[in-house]
């Protein structure tokens, strides 16, 4: 008699917010943002190993600079699975296209381990605040409605609700209404996630995971009224999916 061995999850990295520099030295509020992601990489290999696919959900450069998006590339290269880069606000987005191009990091619609992770540009160029334009909730509900019967993850940038921080609250999503009415249409959506505000953020909405993560530098201070960092260390964020559907997250 044999017993068949329990499939093993997808595991998933997701890294945001690292702000990097065409200058090496380049630093955030202090924070020397290639320095800080190379040691969130080296954290993530030694206590989880090897990921199978990296969500990088935006401001992956704070110049927007080709060169800070070659970085980031090449720092990716200690994983031996792909990843898939989105923009932010700080990001120059034909910058990030045209490198992500280089790595293979263009994808919008991934399906692996019986997931599908759906990938938005919630960027408006030149604003602080996000958007979806038209074409990205049509691309949305179309690679939903392929896959009725398949959980999916959707990513953006930009918090599509409220934090419970003023001085945040004017620059998230700001036509969140149109992106629900999307996503609610759809009960396989398990999970929504997203970068931007600097720091871990958990809740629940009609039976959807909403997961914000920490950047991979520094960290806003959780409901603050107005702009404040909070001394915290550098932050990512590890998912393991599933085929049954069932996921974990830390």
């Amino acid at each position: 008699m044999t017993i068949k061995e329990q499939a093993r999850p997808l595991r998933v990295l997701q890294l945001t917010d690292p702000h990097l520099m065409a200058r090496a030295d380049g630093d955030l509020l202090g924070v020397r943002t290639r320095e800080s992601l190379q040691a969130v990489i080296a954290e993530v290999l030694k206590v989880h190993g090897q990921p199978d696919l990296i969500l990088a959900t935006g401001d992956l450069a704070q110049d927007g600079s080709v060169e800070a998006y070659r970085v980031f590339g090449e720092s990716l290269k200690v994983f031996s699975c792909p990843s898939v880069w989105i923009a932010g606000n700080h990001d120059h987005a034909a910058n990030l296209v045209t490198v992500a191009g280089e790595y293979d990091a263009c994808a919008r619609h991934v399906i692996r381990g019986g997931w599908q992770f759906i990938m938005l540009d919630s960027s408006v160029p030149g604003r602080v605040f996000g958007a979806l334009a038209d074409s990205e909730l049509d691309f949305l509900a179309q690679a939903l409605e392929r896959h009725p019967d398949m959980p999916a993850v959707v990513a953006l940038h930009h918090h599509p609700v409220d934090i419970g921080s003023d001085w945040m609250e004017k620059i998230g999503l700001t036509n969140r209404d149109a992106f629900w009415q999307v996503v609610d249409r759809f009960p396989q959506v398990r999970i929504v996630l997203w970068g931007h505000i600097h720091q871990e953020h958990e809740r629940e909405r009609n039976g959807v995971q909403l997961l914000a993560t920490p950047s991979t530098c520094i960290q806003f201070t959780s409901g603050s009224s107005k702009f404040s960092v909070e001394d915290l260390p550098p932050g990512y964020r590890w998912l393991e999916f599933h085929e049954s559907g069932d996921f974990t997250t830390e």
